[in-house]
């Protein structure tokens, strides 16, 4: 080496302690969110994990325990679990996902505009919101399933989209009441700016944490709200595959002892909806740690 080159000193590395890097990572769901990543990936490539057809009937087959043929068994009708639980993974996931868009969309809209609005339309729509908010969650959804007919899966994840979306659109109400007057917000209107230009780049880049953890719980409430239809015979049919509807028969599989046809569905539906407990809680001590910094 050159000696006109050479470092002197104490030469620092660049490295973390390792003591530093477990309290980064401490306290974080790093189990949940790598089993719901897990369970996500395996649902979306169902393909490639079917060992059969799921919708396929083997009579011949009916009701035979997990196997090295049939490796979660088959239900009543012949069909295999293991890809049932794959493939109807991907309907339950979709009508979580799909509700839970639903429901932010419409609470981030109505609660801007009240936020924005005059006091007698605020007052209007607060008001319309604390009376829907009255009404048990889980009654209007099974009443208005009910009058809508046979379940689909849309049909399914609108009716669970729109009558859950009144908390989240009071606490994006708030946020928008606190920064509405804000110096940023008024330069955008003065400039020209719409409404929907400034919720998109002024208003929801300061309440869209609050919001995050409710969209991860919205997508808990909506597997279980499926989950609870599909149990009581109002939400999907059993042609249609989703955990729900493969819960639906329990009492054809307890009167049989047909154990693994209430378990393996319901474990892959228990641990999905904890991964979404824990992240959603994780999000929301985070949201209350940045508050209270502030």
């Amino acid at each position: 080496m050159n000696e006109a080159f050479r470092v002197v000193g104490i030469r620092q590395s660049l490295q973390l302690p390792a003591g530093r890097v477990r309290r980064n990572w401490r306290g974080k769901p790093l189990l949940s969110a790598l089993l719901f990543v897990l369970i996500v990936t395996g649902c979306l490539a169902c393909d490639l994990l079917m060992t059969k057809d799921p919708s396929y009937m083997d009579l011949q087959h009916y009701c035979v325990p997990p196997d090295g043929t049939f490796l979660f068994g088959t239900d009543t009708m012949g069909r295999d679990i293991f890809s049932m639980i794959w493939y109807g993974g991907r309907i339950s996931l979709g009508i979580g996902f799909g509700a839970a868009f639903i429901q932010t969309s419409i609470a981030v809209i109505l609660g801007a505009v009240s936020g924005c609005a005059p006091k007698s339309v605020d007052r209007l729509i607060m008001g319309a919101t604390d009376i829907l908010l009255s009404i048990p969650n889980l009654l209007a959804v099974v009443l208005l399933q009910a009058a809508l007919g046979k379940g689909s899966v849309p049909g399914i994840a609108f009716v669970i989209g729109i009558t859950g979306w009144m908390s989240m659109c009071k606490v994006v109400r708030t946020q928008v009441r606190q920064i509405r007057n804000s110096e940023y917000v008024i330069a955008s209107k003065c400039m020209g700016g719409g409404f929907f230009h400034v919720l998109w780049h002024h208003l929801a880049p300061n309440f869209v944490s609050s919001v995050l953890f409710m969209a991860v719980m919205s997508v808990r409430n909506a597997i279980v709200a499926e989950s609870t239809l599909s149990f009581m015979g109002i939400g999907l049919p059993v042609e249609v595959i989703s955990w729900g509807s493969m819960l639906s028969l329990a009492n054809q599989a307890l009167s049989g002892r047909a154990w693994w046809m209430i378990l393996i569905p319901g474990l892959f539906l228990v641990v999905t909806l904890v991964c979404l407990t824990n992240l959603g809680n994780h999000l929301r001590r985070r949201v209350n740690r940045r508050h209270s910094n502030l």
